[in-house]
């Protein structure tokens, strides 16, 4: 009896044992993982031994799976092995002296002991390990550095002809093994960390809305950032140098200069008027500069170096039919980066983006859409157009009048799939202010109902 109760205890304590190996290769792997490596670089190149070790670890991680899987499903095939002869069968000798017929003992013991390895594997040798992992992976990578090199360094051998079997295998299935995840991110990868971590309440609300417009930024023409032909000031070749020192001394700094055709034909300066040498009489063709001019569809970037190549501060922007479609400042792409900038020139005329009240905002038409998604919260309707105002007019299909409210229905928004009611969002858009025939200034209000049929596009008067 003594015999069998220390074959017992041996048993559990071997089993024991074959669990934490278990554990120790399932957090090999779930920390290796889920480690940062970018973190990890920088504390080995800060001189972390243990980082360094850690970090060339990742760089193999097929190689370091597999290995972790080779561990796993060895010592889950001992944990069975040892349980029936060790724990079961002495357990089963133990139940047969209270009277249980040693036939059946033996298949009881033999069954707990399964059972309960089972159960202690189950928690302490996969699923704790495992969160343990997820939750402290760079400490937990650094401290099964050395172990874990040591173990793929003895057994690699034997790690690479399984390796190679089930590379072999996918090879003949046409699939080209990858030895290593890639950890980079792509610009839509980058939009939804950002999107997610101004969710969670990580970011705040103005850097991440800061980051959103560079990640935009690249994709971004010149049509979007300019300022429509409409609101810009220009003055004719005839126009007197003491005529646009004047209109300097009350609004901009630089000027348009058109031609009776309304084609650019140069640019003014407020630095060309204080070099001096030009009476007041004298034609503005005799200072000013000729355009430099640039198309609707260029790219920002694109736009932004040429300005830097060339040392100027305005462009002149083209629309593909060859007329002057606007101009295109600094000062607007710096706004594209970091939301509107109001200087002493301004009057008033700014776009206007401010919360009035719950799931409401007061917006000037010339806000872009993209400003009024985020300040929303949602995406709106896309098409040919690049502001409020547009957004509008398209929706009504015609141009809307002051005390109209234009009704617009939002795209479905995936994430409403988890909801146990879907629901509709709609926008009720209340016209305030109309200028030169389009829409100056509006009430937004957000709408939500229970999903249902509904009028899409719907104008009230």
């Amino acid at each position: 009896m003594i015999g069998e109760v220390l074959t017992l205890l041996l048993g559990i304590l071997v089993i024991l044992v074959i669990i934490a190996v278990n554990g120790y290769f399932v957090a090999q792997e779930f920390a290796y993982m889920s480690v940062d490596r970018r973190k990890l670089s920088v504390q080995a190149d800060s001189g972390d031994k243990s980082a360094k070790r850690a970090l060339a670890v990742t760089r193999r991680t097929s190689f370091m799976l597999s290995g972790a899987q080779l561990g796993i499903t060895v010592t889950g095939l001992l944990v069975g092995f040892v349980a029936e002869p060790l724990v079961g069968r002495s357990l089963g000798v133990l139940l047969g002296g209270v009277g249980i017929p040693a036939a059946v003992s033996i298949t009881v013991g033999t069954l707990l002991a399964l059972v309960a390895s089972t159960i202690v594997q189950m928690i302490f040798g996969e699923l704790f390990p495992k969160n343990y992992a997820i939750a402290n992976p760079e400490p937990l990578a650094k401290g099964l550095a050395r172990s874990t090199t040591i173990y793929l360094t003895a057994c690699g051998w034997l790690i690479t002809v399984f390796d190679h079997a089930a590379n072999l295998l996918l090879r003949v299935l046409r699939i080209e093994p990858v030895h290593d995840v890639d950890m980079s991110a792509t610009a839509q990868d980058l939009e939804r960390i950002v999107s997610d971590s101004r969710e969670s309440g990580d970011l705040p609300d103005e850097l991440s809305y800061l980051l959103d417009r560079i990640l935009d930024f690249p994709h971004r023409d010149v049509e979007h950032a300019m300022i429509p032909r409409a609101r810009v000031d220009t003055v004719r070749p005839e126009t007197t140098v003491g005529e646009l020192r004047t209109l300097m001394a009350k609004a901009h700094t630089r000027y348009p200069v058109v031609d009776a055709r309304g084609e650019p034909v140069g640019v003014a300066q407020l630095a060309d008027l204080l070099g001096g040498g030009v009476e007041d009489n004298a034609p503005v063709a005799q200072i000013m500069r000729p355009p430099m001019v640039v198309p609707t569809l260029m790219r920002l970037p694109d736009a932004l170096a040429q300005l830097t190549r060339t040392h100027n501060e305005l462009a002149c922007v083209i629309d593909e039919y060859g007329g002057f479609a606007g101009v295109l400042t600094i000062e607007d792409l710096a706004e594209e980066l970091v939301g509107e900038i109001t200087d002493e020139h301004d009057t008033g005329a700014t776009s206007v983006l401010t919360p009035d009240g719950d799931n409401m905002w007061l917006m000037g038409g010339d806000v872009h859409v993209d400003e009024a998604e985020r300040a929303i919260g949602h995406d709106l309707p896309r098409g040919d157009f690049e502001t409020v105002a547009g957004l509008l007019i398209a929706e009504s299909g015609a141009l809307p009048r002051v005390g109209e409210r234009v009704r617009i229905a939002l795209p479905f928004d995936p994430a409403d799939l988890v909801l146990d009611e879907p629901i509709r969002r709609r926008l009720d858009v209340d016209i305030l202010e109309v200028d030169r025939h389009v829409p100056s200034e509006v009430r937004v209000s957000l709408v939500e109902v229970a999903a249902a049929p509904e009028t899409d596009k719907k104008v009230e008067r």
